[in-house]
């Protein structure tokens, strides 16, 4: 007859469960990140080139500047240029990061490559588009898709919310000071509600027979 040992008086340890940070912590990272970048950008811009960079922006139709569509909504024509941009992306990046990190990341590729393609392609010639401004419109815009799209309570909370705030600057979509870029304030809204509707809008169940 075999002995056994007695049974352990104390229970398995589980193993420890990774905390995960909010999404509100989440989306206050990522906009601080992309704010940070884009003051830093512009603060080297000013100090170590003179502001050279802008030649980045969009040169619609000029093949040898269709790259820059990735590098137009991160580049501003002074500091007061990004002052006018900083707190409505700021605002509008946040309550769309807070619809999760990777649509977040994703309806801001969209809204940079394809606004972008439309501002290039269809663009004032003999101009450089550039600014966050593209930015601010696609994710006003997205917010807008995503309330619609999603009909879920907090979606629609936010969509109500972004209206609030910044419904008003939805007149920059038409031609207007001929030193502003409503193309890109147009088309940055129009990837938005792609991007929306590519994300958010739910797919219909087709049942078997």
């Amino acid at each position: 007859m075999r002995s056994r040992p007695p049974p352990s008086v104390y229970p398995p340890t589980a193993p420890p469960v990774p905390t995960r940070r909010p999404p509100v912590v989440q989306a206050g990272v990522v906009t601080a990140l992309l704010v940070a970048g884009l003051w830093l950008q512009e603060i080297t811009d000013q100090f170590a080139f003179g502001g050279a960079l802008d030649v980045y922006g969009i040169q619609p139709r000029n093949p040898d500047a269709l790259s820059h569509i990735f590098s137009a909504p991160f580049l501003h024509g002074g500091f007061d240029h990004l002052l006018a941009n900083t707190v409505p992306v700021a605002v509008l990046a946040f309550m769309s990061a807070l619809r999760g990190l990777w649509r977040f990341a994703l309806a801001t590729l969209i809204i940079v490559a394809l606004g972008g393609a439309l501002v290039w392609l269809f663009g004032r010639g003999g101009s450089v588009h550039l600014g966050a401004s593209e930015l601010v419109f696609g994710y006003l815009a997205y917010l807008l898709g995503a309330g619609w799209w999603e009909r879920s309570a907090s979606a629609i909370i936010a969509a109500v919310v972004a209206l609030l705030l910044y419904g008003g600057a939805l007149w920059g979509v038409l031609p207007g000071n001929p030193e502003i870029s409503w193309e890109s304030h147009l088309f940055g809204f129009v990837a938005g509600v792609v991007g929306a509707a590519v994300l958010h809008r739910k797919r219909k169940v087709v049942g078997r027979s």
